[in-house]
């Protein structure tokens, strides 16, 4: 059987903070554009979501790529509620404009 390509195989392993970054440039952001979009003061703010779990970053980097924080993170949402999984904000990110 031959593999697909360009189709992301579902795993437990968290993406590279490479991938997720190269995935945003996709979409036409960057972490500083999308954490000074968010409100936030420091350029920095939304690097936190690639350290360590915060759902609230993970939600917005996700809305931005237009897939679920569980795809990205499936350690961090590995055998938790859904509507826990799915907590943070929920406002939709459009593409930025080129």
């Amino acid at each position: 059987m031959t593999e697909r390509k360009g189709l992301k195989k579902a795993s437990l392993e968290d993406w590279h903070r490479g991938d997720i970054k190269s995935a945003l440039e996709k979409a036409g952001w960057n972490l500083s554009s999308l954490s000074r979009y968010h409100g936030y003061g420091h350029r920095n703010t939304l690097q936190t979501a690639l350290r360590r779990p915060w759902p609230k970053g993970e939600r917005y980097i996700a809305d931005a790529i237009g897939i679920d924080p569980a795809e990205i993170w499936p350690s961090r949402y590995q055998g938790k509620d859904s509507i826990q999984a799915r907590k943070g904000h929920r406002g939709d990110v459009q593409r930025k404009a080129a």
